[in-house]
């Protein structure tokens, strides 16, 4: 069996079976080192180099971590609740639990797509937003399934089709020069307006998924116990508005608005999260939302739960640095191509699964697609598929990553912000119901394409 395909599916069986993800990734590695011909002190040396990959992002996830404890303290998220709960009525009738439901879940997603656009900020408002909304989910009895859908289609379908913000990254940066680049020799050339308009069945795909995920498949309540949130200092109070809620001060909601402004503002500037979540967590502290002498105990918390996001984020980038160094992804390739003649129909297939392997461990279309372009792009050409059909294969198939792999940051993410009380299982409640609904709509769609364009 290929290396590739034999790490995946021991990474993907551990992480089924519980086992965890960063354990998980490690022992795949290993596997597909070893299987792909390299020696144990070369599959080691490869995974070493590769973990720095990961390092950076992992340190954005512990800072994020601070700054969101540290807004806990201003009473925002508590504000947040009280709000919500007073919209949603004591006596809420079914008819309006449901409406409220809809508006929750609507408000999320346009936030995450926004992330993605308009305020370019990606996976750095999970923290912040999702944890102070777990206590209206838990009374509206909304299964965080849908919630974690919600999100990962707003972190992933905007940049796939908008051209603005991460999506002028992805689509003209990366995706729309990879494929010049692979096809210059062969005669290919793809302009600007063609990208969007070649992912735009995708995309389609993945909307109906998301539509059947909140409609139909996680429509049904679903219980959580009312427990303390990590993220919480205060003290816990009923949910319909029984007994008395902490006192939030004016200053302290100020404060974490001009905190949160800047953390924005600083990132966006910057481009780094990491900047704009320490200016954050700094302005919190000098505003007096917290002392001096617990800024130590309260970053410590903060990184304690982005922690195992951190740690798979590093281990996702060892196991693709591995993967790269055996060769074995070429291999896959042509030794897949070499068993179909020229069916044209059966190839598009292929190469979405053969993209879905590659990417499910390395978790980041926006690393893969270097390397999938270098191969697909003249297979593409070889088995006479139209520029638009090349572009939609090249881009869904890189996408697969993103949408359901266990080291993405787009089920890292939801995962980081609904798991907080520890109620929501990574794997079972992020990653399976996104690949569900995302993964199998974007092979069946982005076939669509190839074959239609």
């Amino acid at each position: 069996m290929n290396a590739v395909i034999l790490a995946v599916l021991v990474m993907v069986g551990l992480s089924l079976a519980r086992v965890s993800v960063v354990f998980a990734l490690v022992v795949g590695a290993l596997v597909g080192g070893l299987a792909g011909g390299l020696s144990l002190d070369s599959t080691l040396a490869a995974f070493n180099d590769g973990v720095g990959g990961g390092a950076k992002v992992a340190l954005a996830y512990a800072t994020l971590g601070a700054f969101a404890v540290a807004i806990s303290r201003s009473g925002l998220p508590d504000l947040l609740a009280q709000k919500l709960i007073r919209l949603l009525g004591q006596d809420a009738t079914h008819r309006r639990q449901r409406v409220v439901k809809y508006l929750l879940l609507g408000s999320v997603l346009l936030v995450a797509i926004s992330s993605q656009n308009l305020i370019p900020v990606h996976i750095a408002f999970i923290p912040i937003l999702i944890p102070p909304l777990l206590k209206v989910m838990n009374q509206l009895r909304l299964d965080r399934r849908a919630v974690a859908c919600a999100l990962t289609f707003g972190l992933t379908a905007p940049y796939m089709l908008l051209p603005v913000g991460f999506g002028a990254i992805f689509l003209n940066d990366i995706l729309l020069a990879n494929i010049n680049s692979a096809g210059e020799a062969l005669g290919l050339e793809v302009s600007r307006g063609m990208v969007p308009l070649a992912m735009g069945v995708p995309v389609a795909g993945m909307a109906l998924g998301l539509i059947v995920a909140v409609a139909f498949s996680y429509c049904k309540p679903r219980d959580y116990a009312d427990s303390e949130l990590v993220t919480s200092n205060q003290p816990h109070y009923p949910a319909h508005g029984e007994g008395q809620a902490p006192a939030v001060s004016t200053s302290g909601l100020v404060m974490s608005g001009v905190a949160i402004l800047a953390a924005l503002g600083i990132q966006l500037y910057s481009g780094s999260m990491v900047l704009g979540g320490l200016v954050g967590f700094a302005l919190l502290s000098v505003g007096g939302i917290f002392k001096w002498r617990e800024a130590d105990d309260l970053f410590t918390s903060g990184m304690r739960m982005m922690a195992l996001i951190g740690f798979i984020m590093i281990s996702a980038s060892g196991f693709a640095a591995v993967m790269q160094a055996t060769g074995e992804v070429d291999t896959l390739v042509q030794t897949s191509f070499d068993m179909i003649g020229d069916n044209q129909g059966l190839a598009a297939l292929l190469m979405l699964l053969v993209g879905l392997f590659i990417t499910l461990g390395i978790g980041s279309s926006f690393s893969t697609i270097p390397i999938i372009a270098t191969i697909f792009v003249p297979l593409a050409v070889q088995f006479g598929f139209s520029d638009l059909a090349t572009v939609a294969l090249v881009g869904t198939a890189a996408a697969l990553g993103d949408a359901g792999s266990p080291a993405s940051d787009s089920t890292l993410g939801p995962t980081s912000g609904l798991n907080v009380d520890r109620q929501h299982d990574h794997i079972w409640d992020s990653v399976v119901p996104t690949f569900l609904h995302y993964n199998i709509p974007l092979i069946a769609f982005g076939w669509l394409a190839a074959m239609t364009f």
